[in-house]
Order: structure tokens, then C-alpha cells, then sequence
């Protein structure tokens, strides 16, 4: 089903977690956001804990999607 089905949490690095993401993203379609806080359930990590586990390539796909749902404010679209 998924790459990792129960690696212990001491062995997750930012790669694993972002093929994770990007794997469940496609095949559930879900939201970049929604797909961190369902890997965040599935390995127990506190999502405030999460970031250390979040590219910067994830992160951005995350800030996107909020800004797209004005969840918070893009500083680099021209106004229309």
C-alpha cells in the first residue's frame, strides 16, 4: 500500500516522510495538508512536531495550498 507500513519513528528523515506525503497525496487525494496530519496520526507525531520532518519542497506545496483556500496571505500575486 504505502512505501513505510511501520517503520519506527527514530528511523523517519525528511525523504521518507516526503515520498510519503507525495505518495498519499496522489493515490488518496488528499490535501498536502491533510496528507501530513494523516502521517502525523499514522507514526504518532504530534503535528506540531512535524516540521522537522517537512521539506522545503512539502512546505511550499503546503503554503500554497493555503493561500489558494486564503487561509493565509500571498505576498507575491499581482492584484487583479
Amino acid at each position: 500500500m504505502y512505501l513505510v507500513k511501520s517503520d519506527p519513528i527514530e528511523f523517519m528523515t525528511k525523504t521518507k516522510f516526503g515520498k510519503l506525503v507525495d505518495e498519499i497525496v496522489i493515490k488518496d487525494k488528499l490535501s498536502y495538508m491533510d496528507a501530513v496530519l494523516h502521517l502525523c496520526e499514522r507514526f504518532d507525531i504530534d503535528p506540531s512536531d512535524s516540521k522537522k520532518y517537512l521539506s522545503p519542497v512539502i512546505r511550499n506545496k503546503i503554503e500554497a495550498e493555503a493561500i489558494s483556500l486564503n487561509f493565509i496571505q500571498g505576498g507575491n500575486e499581482l492584484p487583479i
